[in-house]
């Protein structure tokens, strides 16, 4: 019997896990797989799960998929939207949503899976799947490694990947070079000298402090970089205070960098830093602010030569206008690790979404950002159809390329 991939895309969607806390969707991956006849090990890297196609002598391909939540209260309206809860790192009671469209890529690679399962006799080699936890902390790779996954399975002669996005349904975005940049995610904490309200004389106050600073960075990209050039600096939270008539010890900022390789990685590093420790000490701080490097993520870099064998098939399959460049994106993924760590050459692409005329029609007017929702937005939701076809047939036809 086959797999109902929509009914398996509406349940996870419908149950979204925050990062490394995906125990459900990992069991439902495995009985999935067992019911596919393939072997399973579960709770790599704590909560990732793997499998593996040992159809005889040939290269062996790793196809891999992210499958965890975000802290974010779904409002597609859907009648399968989540109203899941979580908790946080923090301890924090949140909602979680599937707002980057992770469960997309779970079932995408589960049906290529049953497909590639039920052709065996038309392709020879390995294939090690990996459904990958904790993505949107940018640790979930890494923890598999740690765990000994390049170890307990053959090793990859190339790493394939994607990832569905805000393009139209049908469409592919894949480059050679650099497809995704390198992030690091950084914990500011500046520390003043708290006390009343009623006296901020008395006081050094990091509210204010927090504010000339995150202003202050703002000028990193705009004054301090090449336009020619790709960066990114966002404070994505502040956190000060409990009262409004104490004034706060300190105040911390959350900070996403991005840059598309580890030369700019270093200037805008450095950058900030100043910025931060100079905005304390213009503060009057007693103490040099606390930055913690969170995590670093390295480019998401195609190879070129497989990254154009891959296209041509991808156009063979699909259409002469399937692929476009969809240009360098200054979101960050991990996947790169598997590649990195193994040596393997890697290709990682896009894919759409969105419903063809929809997309047309803000394109028509103007309105794309407005109106086609990206992916960590409230509102993200692919069409199911034709969207959970196209991902399986994607991965079907780049397995294939590259095995025997």
């Amino acid at each position: 019997m086959s797999v109902d991939l929509e009914s398996l895309y509406t349940d996870l969607h419908t149950h979204p896990e925050l990062s490394f806390q995906e125990t459900r969707t990992a069991g439902v991956i495995a009985r999935h797989l067992a019911d596919l006849g393939l072997p399973v090990e579960e709770g790599v890297g704590r909560t990732g799960v793997v499998t593996r196609i040992d159809n005889g002598p040939g290269p062996v391909v790793w196809l891999r998929a992210d499958m965890d939540g975000l802290p974010v209260e779904e409002q597609t309206g859907l009648p399968y939207a989540s109203t899941a809860r979580g908790t946080d790192p923090a301890g924090n009671a949140v909602p979680v949503m599937h707002a980057c469209g992770h469960d997309m890529h779970v079932t995408a690679l589960i049906g290529a899976l049953e497909r590639l399962v039920a052709t065996t006799d038309e392709w020879s080699g390995t294939i090690v799947a990996v459904f990958q936890p904790a993505e949107e902390y940018g640790a979930g790779s890494q923890a598999m490694i740690a765990d000994g996954v390049l170890d307990r399975y053959p090793r990859p002669d190339i790493v394939l990947g994607q990832h569905v996005t805000p393009l139209p349904a049908g469409t592919i975005g894949v480059r050679p070079g650099t497809q995704m940049a390198a992030s690091d995610g950084l914990t500011v904490v500046l520390h003043g000298r708290g006390g009343h309200g009623s006296r901020p004389h008395s006081t050094i106050d990091p509210v204010v402090m927090a504010a000339a600073t995150v202003m202050r960075l703002q000028t990193v990209v705009s004054r301090e970089v090449d336009p020619r050039d790709v960066a990114v600096v966002t404070v994505g939270s502040i956190h000060a205070g409990l009262k409004n008539n104490i004034i706060p010890a300190e105040a911390k900022l959350e900070l996403s960098l991005r840059y598309p390789d580890d030369e700019a990685r270093a200037r805008v590093m450095s950058k900030v830093e100043r910025i931060i420790r100079a905005e304390a000490e213009a503060s009057g701080a007693e103490k040099t602010p606390t930055i913690t490097t969170d995590h670093t993520l390295p480019p998401t870099i195609n190879d070129p030569d497989a990254t154009s064998r891959l296209t041509a098939a991808f156009r063979r399959a699909f259409g002469e206008g399937s692929v476009v460049d969809p240009g360098m994106f200054t979101g960050s993924e991990d996947v790169s690790w598997f590649a990195r760590e193994s040596g393997a050459p890697l290709v990682f692409w896009f894919w759409g979404g969105v419903d063809p005329q929809t997309f047309a029609d803000a394109v028509a007017g103007g309105t794309v950002e407005r109106d086609i929702p990206t992916n960590h937005s409230p509102f993200f939701a692919p069409v199911m159809q034709p969207t959970i076809d196209r991902g399986v047939e994607n991965l079907v036809v780049a397995a294939r390329e590259f095995l025997d």
